[in-house]
């Protein structure tokens, strides 16, 4: 019921529900130190009115009562870090899935677009050069690399498999940006000179979701969620997760578009 009031967005990730809970709980906390604390004010407007203390007393008031609350709070607040943070936060920066288990691409941010980098079927990334940037190559992709030959590249445009770990290597071509997906409930800064990975388990595919939010035009988004220049606004990505045979599917007929095979030539003297 509280998820319903704090309006957060559809959960669609492994580690979401865990992270809902803590917030819930925080929102809880909250919830009761505005009503108490404000109870207090309230109690304090009258009580210490100025016609029934003419004369103001510099010692304050004394008791147990506000030492025991403050305590509590702070008992609490820790729970909430260590039992709940802490941990959360550990297995997001520690507990990464190997490489061979996950679905494995780099997305480097610039002003403003997502450039989406997938290993070609050999599972190897290419080399990339800051000097071979251009228009027409926006992640610096050495075409003569061998393990870039079969590499695809995507502006904007997310693929992932469902149920499968999702390894994202963040690195930034400018400015800071921050690679939020809010369904995923993830949120990581692009940071120029780093590589940064963050992971996450999509659980609900983009068909499902529409089904169960009614929406038949709904997509995952990709947002920056980092004022990072005028076009900030605009920086937006989608983030189409599929099954695995729609997935794999999506991933073929990319890798044809983009490496068609070579016409073989005709005999003109057969």
């Amino acid at each position: 019921m509280m998820l319903n009031w704090l309006g957060l967005p559809p959960a669609a990730s492994s580690h979401a529900a865990e992270l809902d809970n803590m917030t819930v709980l925080v929102h809880w906390l909250m919830l009761v130190l505005f009503v108490g604390w404000g109870a207090f004010f309230a109690f304090a407007l009258v009580r210490f009115r100025k016609g029934a203390n003419p004369v103001a007393s510099y010692a304050g008031a004394k008791g147990k009562i506000a030492k025991t609350t403050e305590i509590l709070v702070a008992v609490i607040e820790v729970v909430l870090l260590l039992f709940y943070a802490i941990p959360a936060w550990a297995t997001r920066v520690k507990a990464f899935p190997a490489e061979s288990e996950a679905t494995v691409v780099r997305v480097i941010a610039e002003q403003f677009a997502w450039n989406v980098h997938y290993p070609g079927p050999d599972g190897k990334f290419g080399r990339t050069d800051v000097n071979l940037v251009a228009a027409d190559n926006p992640i610096g992709l050495d075409k003569n690399d061998p393990d870039a030959k079969d590499d695809l590249t995507t502006i904007n445009q997310l693929n992932v498999p469902v149920d499968r770990p999702v390894l994202v290597h963040l690195s930034s071509k400018d400015v800071i940006h921050s690679f939020g997906l809010y369904e995923m409930r993830v949120k990581q800064d692009a940071i120029p000179g780093m590589r940064i990975p963050v992971w996450f388990i999509p659980t609900v595919t983009t068909a499902d979701m529409r089904v169960k939010q009614g929406k038949p035009d709904f997509d995952y988004e990709i947002t920056c969620s980092q004022l990072c220049g005028l076009g900030h606004f605009r920086m937006r990505g989608f983030v189409t997760v599929q099954s695995a045979a729609d997935y794999k599917k999506w991933y073929e007929d990319l890798q044809k578009e983009q490496h068609p095979p070579a016409a073989v030539p005709t005999n003109p003297n057969p």
